[in-house]
């Protein structure tokens, strides 16, 4: 009989290293295979909850927040280009040149966790960002994106015109910052069990079974 696993899954659009750490929990759940199923949740987080509408260059945002060299930044896309690439993402970081805000997206997101497409569109708005260089804070986006994965985008527009879920997103961060989550990706398995970073799958892997087990 399989075991049933809690997925809390914490983490930015604009994060490379929470695609790589979701790409790795899906390979190790496919290699779990039956023994284990996952109920997963994404939940927001803010990596820049003070950007401005039109985001800003993406080197000069890294060499402010992080006091990386440009030489320092070409090594770390590098480092998750070939770490997307092992996991079957493609990182086209050429083409993402801006950092934008993603309260939008995230409202959005908890709005496809009701309808039964968070999932989808985590993985369209990751596509959309990274391996296109879109940006998604824009609605016209949002929306394609949205209309792509089976929701409504009458509905999805209303949303983003509106401050619909922005109190449920707000509250949601908060509670994850609350309970000490101050970098993504963070995975939170049965509210009990953290893992940081985007982890290899084999890492993955060995604590779904250890949890599945317990």
């Amino acid at each position: 009989m399989a075991t049933s696993l809690k997925i809390d899954f914490v983490s930015d659009v604009s994060c490379p290293w929470c695609v790589v750490g979701l790409k790795s929990l899906e390979q190790a759940l496919a290699r779990v295979g039956d023994s284990i199923t996952a109920e997963l949740h994404f939940q927001p987080f803010e990596l820049n909850p003070q950007m401005a509408p039109e985001g800003e260059d993406t080197t000069e945002h890294l060499a402010r927040k992080y006091g990386s060299t440009p030489a320092q930044a070409a090594a770390n896309k590098e480092n998750i280009r070939a770490r997307g690439a092992e996991l079957g993402f493609t990182f086209n970081l050429g083409q993402r040149n801006r950092i934008y805000n993603t309260f939008d997206a995230h409202r959005l997101l908890h709005w496809a966790e009701l309808e039964g497409h968070q999932h989808a569109l985590k993985q369209a708005l990751f596509d959309a960002y990274f391996t296109l260089g879109q940006n998604p804070s824009d609605h016209t986006l949002l929306v394609q994106v949205a209309e792509q994965v089976g929701l409504d985008p009458v509905r999805a527009q209303a949303i983003l015109e509106s401050n619909e879920f922005a109190d449920a997103v707000r509250e949601r961060e908060q509670f994850y910052t609350s309970q000490g989550i101050h970098s993504v990706p963070a995975i939170i398995i049965n509210d009990r069990h953290l893992i940081s970073g985007g982890q290899p799958p084999e890492v993955f892997e060995q604590a779904l079974r250890q949890i599945a087990a317990a």
